[in-house]
Formats: C-alpha cells, structure tokens, sequence
C-alpha cells in the first residue's frame, strides 16, 4: 500500500517518523539515491517485477477469503449462493497458492531484501495481512468443506486452528518489538495499519465461532476458552492504536487521495470483534451447561449468550462510525484517486462489519437487519468486482509491482544498502 509518511534513519540508526507535509524532502532525497522514484524504467523483466511483489498484495487474498466467509454466512439465501460462495473460495486457494510461489521467488532470488521487508516501516506492517489470508481460508474450509467431508476434517482443523494462534501470537510480539525497539514514529503519521500485527487475532473470535458447532464438547471448550481470551488481547491492543490513530486525524491532514480507502482498516476489529463476541456468545449455552456464576437456575451458558451480545451490540456502531468517517474521506478526495494496493480495504474491513451485523440480526432474528446484512453483501461483491479490474489494469500498466512504485521502494534510502540482489 502506498505509504502515508516519510521515515529516515537518524544518527543511532533507527527510523525516524517526519510527517507528511515532508513529502518534498522524500521526493529530493528519492532523486538522489533511488533513481526509479522519479523516473521508473520503461520496461522490467519479470524477475525485476518479483522483486517488488510486496506483503499487501496478500490484502486482495484477505478480501476475497473475507466475501467467501460472507457468501456462506449471509441470512437471506437463495439457489446458487453456495456455490458463488465456493468459487470465491476456490479463487482465494489459486491466488493464496500463486502469491506464495511470488513470494518464494522474491525470498529466493533477492533475499536481503525479502529479510528487510519483514521490518520495513510501511511493508512490513501488512505481513499480518499474510496470517489473515490464512484464517479466513481455514473458515472457508470449515463453511464449505466440513459439511461434505467427513469427521477427520473436524479433528484437522482443530489442529489447525491452535497452530495459527501460536503462530500469530509469536508474530504479533515480534513485529511489535521490532517496532518498539528499531522505529521511531510520530502520533501525526498514525494510520490504521499500525493494527494489522495484531489483526491475525482480531479474527480469531469469528472463526472459533463457525468452528465450534462441530467441534466434540472436549475441543470445543478449550477452543471457546481460547478465542475469548486472544480476541480480548487483539480488542485492547487496537483500542489504543484506535487512540494513536485519532489523534493523528485531529492533528494532522487527512491521508493522500489514493490511500484513503486505507482508512477503512479501522473499520475491521471493531466489526470482527463484534462479530466474535455474538458468535461465541451464542455458542455458549452448548459449552457452558453449569451453574457456578450464580445460585439461580440459570445456566452459565445463558448468562455469557446475553453478555456476547450485548456486548457485540454495544460495539458494532462503533465499526459503522469508522465506516461512515472513512466513506466520508474517500469520496471528498475521489477524483484525485488512482489505485493502490489499499484499495482492498473495501472490502475486508467491511466484511468484517457485515459479519457482525450477521450475527446480530442472527441473535435477535431481526428481518430489517438481515436485510441490511444482504445489501452490505451485495456492496461487498460490487466493490470487489471493481477492485479486482482496477487491480488487473494497474498491474498491467505497471502502475504496481514495478520497480519505484511500491512500498518497498525507499529500501536503499533507509541505509540499509542495497537490496538487488
């Protein structure tokens, strides 16, 4: 995604943050040590393309598993849904497949600079949306896949399941640490993706919740326990990113045109945590059949069904807000617009907000809800279709995955040499 400020390494060597009324000096600096800022090359072998083949190209994989998850969830159904569902699926299998190979290729042929883009400031941050793509694959498997496969699915995914949290978990630490220990970034360049090391666990909630209906009562209690306790760590965290985040818009300027749609990132772990809080909350009375919070007759299940809901009720405006702040942005600047990789923040975020209101329309059998969750759905596909054009033609032209034109592309300016090869 294109970036929204400007980072140059100070005297100890670690980054620092200026903002983005410095875009001049980055355009001078660009033109002296990175020749292909200002003046590209008219052509570029495929292995030049792969070098810049960056983290947020996993943003489209994110998006598309999102509307897959959506497709199989959304309330009013019709013959055929399932099946556009599963061909939603079966495309984000081919590109998540496709992407890795690119990545693999970029890793194998230019190394450094594979290494360095996992703590570049600005690429560095989407490597999260890399783990995203993943747990909304494996929802998708448990969507389409388990309903006609047989119980060794089940076991799988189970396992499958407590893998990614560990592995999320681990990479959540590390790439803030890096950040911690190597940045020094400015409250008036906050953006939303200062969230996204710990988006991977933002959506651990929903998919414990698609997950634990077919789980036996021995995994599924554990896998219930588990989902609450990281959704509240990735809640808390991006609350105060959400707080960096806010300051920035009432600080500084609004980000450039063509990153606006970026901003609908802040959409999404007000929308998955919603969407995990009513989803686990529901699968409570199944998991929780005892009677220790209280000395009634009330099950503990139902007393924590009505605190998910409540709860994800009492955030879910909370997403819509961004939504509405973000839409706002984005159409005052529209015409200045030109794509970028952020672009598919249209959807995933949203997906996320639709998935909520899902599961509140779900708990309080809501038709007016359900219908809006259709219509959210419809918006989610369109925007989809012209976000993938837009892509298409983009990466044709060479507007991306060109040398000079992507988020990797101030690597030698941020004296860490030279990441040719």
């Amino acid at each position: 995604m294109e970036r929204d400020l400007v980072t140059r390494r100070t005297g100890d060597g670690r980054m620092q943050g200026s903002t983005e009324g410095a875009n001049d000096l980055e355009k001078n600096e660009n033109q002296q040590s990175n020749p292909f800022e200002s003046n590209p090359p008219d052509s570029a072998s495929f292995k030049d393309r792969i070098a810049h083949f960056t983290w947020p190209w996993f943003a489209s994989t994110m998006s598309t598993g999102a509307l897959a998850v959506v497709l199989g969830q959304t309330p009013n159904k019709f013959d055929g849904l399932q099946t556009i569902g599963k061909i939603f699926f079966i495309l984000d299998l081919v590109l998540f497949a496709t992407f890795n190979v690119a990545m693999f290729l970029r890793a194998f042929w230019f190394p450094k600079r594979f290494l360095a883009s996992l703590h570049h400031p600005v690429e560095g941050l989407f490597f999260g949306s890399y783990w995203v793509s993943i747990s909304l694959l494996l929802n998708c498997m448990q969507s389409y896949g388990v309903p006609n496969t047989g119980p060794w699915l089940i076991s799988a995914l189970n396992a499958l399941f407590w893998i990614y949290c560990a592995v999320v978990l681990v990479v959540a630490i590390g790439q803030y640490f890096v950040l911690f220990q190597e940045e020094r970034l400015k409250i008036t360049d906050a953006v939303p993706a200062w969230i996204f090391p710990i988006y991977p666990l933002l959506v651990i909630g929903p998919m414990a919740g698609t997950m634990i209906p077919s789980q036996p009562r021995g995994h599924a209690l554990p896998m219930w326990v588990g989902a609450v306790m990281l959704q509240g760590l990735a809640w808390i965290v991006a609350l105060m990113m959400y707080n960096m985040y806010m300051q920035r818009l009432m600080t500084s300027a609004l980000p450039a045109p063509s990153t606006r749609p970026g901003m609908y990132v802040s959409v999404g772990p007000a929308g998955y945590t919603a969407a995990g809080l009513v989803s686990l909350g529901t699968q409570a009375p199944n998991i929780l059949n005892t009677k220790a919070f209280t000395s009634n007759d009330v099950p503990d299940g139902d007393i924590v069904k009505v605190i998910g809901t409540m709860g994800g009720i009492f955030v879910i405006l909370f997403a819509f807000w961004f939504f509405c702040i973000s839409s706002v942005a984005v159409l005052a600047g529209i015409r200045k617009m030109s794509f970028t990789l952020n672009w598919w923040a249209f959807i995933f975020p949203n997906a996320g907000l639709t998935l909520a209101a899902i599961q509140v329309g779900k708990a309080l059998t809501s038709p007016g809800i359900n219908g809006i969750c259709s219509a959210f759905t419809i918006f989610l596909v369109i925007m989809w279709l012209i976000t993938a054009v837009a892509h298409i033609q983009a990466f044709w032209r060479g507007k991306i995955m060109w040398p000079g034109k992507d988020e990797d592309k101030d690597m030698a300016n941020l004296g860490w040499g030279k990441f040719s090869a």
